[in-house]
């Protein structure tokens, strides 16, 4: 689990034990501002009812589900989540948990549909070889729904099991016999399409999530490469929002630069017709962009933007300059002052020494 997700789960938890001792979350007692006999948004009425939303790890834990599941669930919109009182936080509705409990073969059914398999395991499902798997996959026939990176950093893609089955029902003809001549030509010649695949299922999750045209607009924009967003976003405020509110796309957070070298190669959408589509649908996304905040372009910005880049500047470069290293030493400060100990030595530097064009002290 990454520090993000700990953190996430942390604050989270505290939001339940808010909610069972009666305070409020966001501060006061509970049902504080909320008028008599209504119910609190977020907590526990002064009526006494039970909260009308949950938190994503009490709601994971009444649905007896784990955290990756109930991610995967909530991302294939089989649990339905609203926005949270804290920013970028998702909660679910006690309407929503009561349905999703009450229908029939809880939660065995729920946990099916959010299921996932490797290759191996996906081709014993459809009764194919895993060579036969892969090419299928490779070729776009099924597209993965995440990945994650082994002990030797490859990338390990897993499919929905429940669509797997769903495949080999309607297209039986490719699992036996022989296959089409572009799946026969093999793996090596062939496009792989699984990670535009996935990336494009990706985006459509986020996409449908938010209602925000900004959020939106930084959801295609997070699968373009620095120079091709430069190119199609000019203002340079424009550039920092859409920078600002990039969404993390790839699941988990690698340690390694290796590792993360490897996740990058696979959120840049790397294909001619797919950088061409989100080239088009960012252009749409910023024009419904500028109509609902024209005079608000990058909400939260009070000053010059944060990569200070000018439409002069490189395009492909959006990340502030390093500070600049000294010849004796340590950097230099953002002021360019030096610190009181690297003005000592540089002075004990230049004090003459004996013997050295210098005369020596007289005893």
């Amino acid at each position: 689990m990454s520090v993000n997700d700990a953190h996430s789960d942390f604050r989270n938890e505290q939001w339940i034990r808010d909610q069972e001792q009666g305070r409020n979350p966001d501060g006061g007692a509970a049902g504080a501002g909320v008028g008599a006999g209504t119910d609190a948004v977020a907590g526990v009425s002064a009526t006494g009812k039970r909260a009308r939303t949950v938190g994503v790890v009490r709601a994971a834990r009444e649905l007896e589900l784990r955290r990756g599941e109930f991610e995967l669930a909530a991302q294939l919109g089989h649990i339905r989540t609203i926005a949270g009182p804290a920013a970028g936080r998702r909660q679910v509705t006690r309407q929503e948990i009561d349905r999703l409990r009450a229908a029939e073969g809880f939660p065995d059914a729920l946990r099916e549909l959010v299921r996932t398999v490797g290759t191996a395991e996906g081709a014993e499902l459809i009764s194919v070889s895993p060579g036969r798997f892969t090419r299928l996959a490779r070729a776009g026939c099924v597209a993965p729904v995440t990945f994650y990176l082994n002990r030797y950093r490859a990338v390990v893609w897993l499919y929905l099991a429940d669509e797997l089955k769903k495949f080999a029902d309607k297209e039986p003809a490719l699992l036996t016999g022989r296959l089409p001549r572009p799946l026969r030509l093999g793996s090596d010649a062939d496009e792989d399409r699984r990670p535009r695949n996935w990336r494009g299922r990706r985006i459509g999750h986020l996409l449908h999530q938010s209602e925000d045209p900004w959020e939106r607009a930084a959801v295609v924009g997070s699968v373009l490469d620095p120079a091709h967003l430069a190119e199609l976003v000019r203002d340079p405020y424009e550039r920092a929002c859409l920078n600002r509110l990039r969404p993390e796309l790839a699941p988990g957070h690698p340690e390694s630069e290796a590792a993360q070298a490897t996740v990058r190669r696979l959120l840049l959408a790397d294909h001619p017709d797919e950088i061409q589509w989100h080239r088009g649908s960012l252009d749409v996304l910023l024009e419904e962009a500028r109509r609902t905040r024209p005079g608000e372009p990058a909400p939260g910005l009070a000053g010059p933007p944060v990569d200070g880049l000018t439409d002069d500047d490189d395009p492909g470069d959006d990340r502030t300059e390093p500070v600049p290293e000294t010849a004796s030493g340590p950097p230099l400060r953002r002021d360019d002052r030096k610190g009181l100990l690297t003005r000592l030595r540089i002075r004990r530097e230049r004090r003459p020494k004996p013997g050295f064009g210098a005369s020596a002290p007289r005893r």
